[in-house]
């Protein structure tokens, strides 16, 4: 029992032990792919690469800085023994002694800069420096001493000044000039400098900026980690926003705040779903509004159905009536077509229209519409791009509402204008009129004036297509009406439609 115990409670311990290493694993994740993380793993990676570049160019420029100081100090203290020396070369009874009294009257008179040495060479021998104690490089028995002396002992003519820092020490800048006496070099006088103090002390700035670099990443990094966040904000609220919106609520929306990027993307964000609770609007709208135009036929074809006799005179009543009912419905899933196509770019089959000719081939068709006082205008000639079809039906759509909303000795105009930019087509009539207040309602699907009796057998879809047709061909459809004094329609194409409308 107890045994069974210890291996209950092993694999307990493990089970949570991998459930907890498991939601680490998720939480790492979950962190590294967030774009918060990647963007400061990115600016951290950007700022130590610059800053490990930006060290050895600034330990470069340190490095050459120093050197270029040390370089003038020796031209300045050479040019001043150049200059004593030349005034010494004038006095006469020159000989090796007089040169040595005038070398150890200078030395002594002479405040060399700091790690600068002045040492003089007489007859390829150590002769005097300044200051006399002197480092490990610069020893009477060195190397680079050594080679001194053997620099005295040239020719006049190769025996000339240098400036190089020696292979052998790496730390030592120098400056040499022949001491001649009767066109012999007698000696050789050496201003030398040692640059490990100044390359020491060079690399402890180095270091200190170094540290300060990393100092500076650092509070980079975490001031960077703090403003991102604030940067990121609506990015997470609008992730928030878009999980917490269903298809029942569509009214959240993310606070705009400043400007820039973010702000921008929160009124894109905004305007999308203003377009998506429009659209979804209008579709619901759209499919509650269908259902109830055909509930009704479809009631009445039931309702007809199941009371049908046996007598043949009851059934070609009934037979009649659902046909009628049929075609109703056929021309109302026929109109939502349309309406549906007019959004696909070969909605149009495009062709070139007179004007006037077409004009006078739909005044024709209309007068078939019913008996009204008919009224033709045409002013002005010429042609225009469109769909003669699609044309021709709106401008009947419109002739036959005409008729709806009119009376017998009412008034029905059709015209046309041409302009320069645009053609006009209108249709007014002297009939009851349409309310302000619905005058921008009745072009929306399945819209109906308010105040007016119906005698339409349409479902509310004729001016949303005539609309749809105006609009597809880059146009517009306008409205002027009053109460009791009629209305016009007008339609306004462009003599050819917009680029993007054309379907070849």
């Amino acid at each position: 029992m107890s045994s069974t115990w210890k291996r209950s409670v092993v694999r307990s311990l493990k089970r949570i032990a991998d459930e907890m290493k498991w939601r680490d694993r998720a939480w790492w994740n979950r962190a590294m792919g967030e774009a918060r993380t990647r963007i400061l793993l990115l600016y951290v990676v950007l700022m130590l690469f610059f800053t490990a570049v930006s060290i050895p160019i600034f330990r470069f420029l340190l490095f050459t800085s120093v050197d270029s100081r040390v370089r003038d100090d020796l031209r300045r203290e050479m040019d001043e023994f150049r200059t004593y020396y030349q005034r010494w070369e004038q006095e006469p009874n020159q000989s090796v002694n007089s040169l040595k009294q005038f070398v150890a009257d200078f030395l002594a008179n002479e405040l060399p800069e700091d790690d600068n040495f002045l040492i003089v060479l007489i007859e390829g021998e150590f002769y005097q420096s300044n200051p006399t104690v002197l480092p490990a490089q610069l020893q009477p028995n060195s190397p680079l001493v050594q080679r001194w002396k053997q620099a005295g002992e040239l020719s006049i003519s190769t025996a000339v000044k240098q400036e190089l820092a020696d292979p052998n020490m790496g730390d030592v800048i120098y400056l040499l000039e022949p001491l001649e006496l009767d066109g012999v070099v007698r000696g050789t006088f050496v201003v030398a400098h040692i640059t490990l103090g100044e390359r020491q002390e060079a690399l402890a700035a180095v270091l200190v900026f170094t540290r300060v670099a990393l100092g500076v990443v650092v509070i980079s990094f975490v001031l960077a980690w703090a403003a991102t966040g604030q940067v990121l904000s609506p990015v997470r609220s609008l992730s928030t926003t878009a999980r917490s919106i269903s298809e029942s609520d569509l009214n959240r929306r993310i606070p705009v705040q400043g400007n820039g990027e973010m702000a921008e993307l929160a009124e894109t964000f905004n305007a999308m779903m203003n377009r998506i609770q429009s659209a979804f609007n209008s579709q619901r709208n759209f499919i509650n509004d269908a259902g109830h135009e055909l509930r009704t036929p479809i009631t009445i074809i039931r309702g007809h159905l199941e009371l049908l006799g046996n007598d043949p005179q009851e059934q070609q009543e009934t037979l009649e009536i659902v046909l009628d009912e049929l075609d109703r419905m056929s021309r109302f899933v026929n109109d939502m077509i349309l309406l549906a196509k007019a959004e696909r770019p070969d909605f149009l089959q495009l062709e070139t229209i007179n004007v006037p000719s077409f004009t006078k081939e739909l005044f024709a068709k209309a007068q078939a519409l019913a008996e009204r006082n008919w009224k033709l205008t045409i002013e002005g000639t010429g042609r225009i791009v469109g769909d003669r079809q699609r044309i021709t039906g709106a401008l009947i759509n419109l002739a036959q509402n005409a008729t709806q909303y009119t009376q017998c000795e009412d008034v029905i105009e059709l015209g046309a204008a041409l302009t320069r930019s645009n053609v006009k087509f209108w249709v007014r009539d002297t009939g009851e009129g349409i309310a302000p207040a619905d005058q921008e309602r009745i072009f929306e699907r399945f819209a109906r004036a308010a105040n007016s009796y119906r005698r339409s057998e349409g479902a509310g879809l004729g001016l949303s297509i005539v609309r749809a047709v105006a609009e597809a061909h880059g146009g517009r459809i306008d409205l002027v009406s009053q109460p009791g004094m009629g209305s016009t329609f007008t339609v306004v194409l462009p003599l050819e439609p917009p680029q993007e409308k054309l379907s070849g």
